[in-house]
């Protein structure tokens, strides 16, 4: 049977990547193989009901939407989540899929954007990168172009020279889209922005929309 662990589904707008501003049907997965200090999802680790998919199918068509993301906790860490991508792809969605980075991507099909974390020193899970992953994201931008993002989640400065190190050493800069965040609470975004401009890094500072529309609002959104 194909079912998978879902925590919820729900409507609202994409707070994240390339794709921020745009309404967003979200599919979030429960149950996380990692454990970052700054986890705003940390309820996934254990609230989970079985859903199927043809269940999970039928709830995302009762959306006038075209965008969905499958986000968790970590999706791959469950054997069914490429049979869920590629049904909605056959439904004609563009898909998208926010992974921790820590699980090789080979059986994503190709027609989803992957969106990668690169975790960095702060967050308690570095080095959890898939040594796979980097070639693999090169494949499948050779494919398609725009089939991928990498997202660096930063705590400190300390963070932010680590994932510059990172972009430059693999020679990411213009291959795809590189996605800086701030943590809430514990960098100030006026500070990353000033980094990146001292560094003329282009990358792409990204705050997250739905905690700046909903801050009250820890789920759902």
């Amino acid at each position: 049977m194909s079912d998978l662990k879902i925590s919820e589904i729900f409507y609202s707008i994409q707070g994240e990547s390339s794709y921020a501003g745009l309404p967003c049907v979200f599919i979030r997965l429960g149950g996380c193989n990692l454990r970052c200090n700054y986890c705003d999802a940390t309820y996934t680790w254990t609230e989970e009901q079985l859903q199927g998919i043809e269940s999970i199918v039928s709830a995302i068509d009762r959306f006038s939407c075209s965008l969905v993301e499958v986000t968790g906790g970590e999706p791959l860490i469950q054997e069914n989540t490429p049979e869920l991508l590629s049904r909605l792809l056959e439904r004609g969605k563009t898909v998208l899929l926010e992974s921790n980075g820590s699980i090789a991507i080979d059986r994503i099909p190709d027609g989803v954007i992957s969106i990668l974390d690169v975790k960095c020193p702060d967050s308690g899970s570095s080095n959890s990168f898939h040594p796979d992953n980097m070639r693999l994201i090169k494949e499948r931008l050779q494919r398609k172009r725009g089939s991928c993002e990498l997202k660096f989640v930063l705590a400190s400065k300390k963070d932010y020279l680590w994932a510059r190190d990172f972009v430059t050493q693999h020679e990411l800069i213009g291959l795809l889209p590189l996605l800086f965040s701030p943590v809430q609470g514990r960098l100030a975004p006026p500070d990353l922005a000033a980094w990146i401009l001292e560094d003329s890094l282009p990358v792409r500072l990204q705050i997250q929309l739905h905690v700046a529309l909903w801050p009250d609002i820890s789920r759902g959104v």
